[in-house]
């Protein structure tokens, strides 16, 4: 069930979080920070669980809680090196897929809210010190 009015329904729901979360994955491989932090036999796992948690969290069906319970994000990503080199890194791959994405799919407005929430998000989840 998805929440009305919701920002999930108004930039064109799982499509949308797809495309965003498929464009990010798409740099990952060549990644000299990140690509090394992802599980290459798990490439497809961990963007189907990210495009499930974005669009949960922006109003869409409940899929991250279903399949793998509660987010916890600093948990889950607690054995991975997070620094400020990661954080910036992953900001800089999702600003690009972002970037990807025409202004009729994902206006302005609805672009910048995802931003924020991708910045207090990865600020979250910085666990070692430089």
């Amino acid at each position: 069930m998805t929440t009305p009015g919701s920002v999930y329904e108004a930039i064109g729901g799982m499509p949308t979080f797809r495309k965003i979360v498929s464009g990010f994955y798409a740099q990952i491989p060549d990644d000299d920070i990140l690509g090394p932090m992802y599980p290459e036999d798990d490439m497809a796992g961990a963007e189907e669980r990210l495009a499930w948690f974005l669009s949960q969290y922006w109003g869409g069906p409940p899929l991250f809680n279903e399949n793998r319970g509660a987010p916890r994000m600093r948990l889950r990503h607690a054995k991975f090196p997070i620094d400020m080199a990661a954080h910036d890194r992953w900001l800089e791959l999702m600003k690009n897929s972002l970037d990807q994405i025409d202004e009729e799919t994902l206006p302005q407005a609805y672009r910048q809210m995802i931003w924020q929430h991708m910045n207090q998000l990865a600020g979250m989840l910085i666990n070692k010190a430089p």
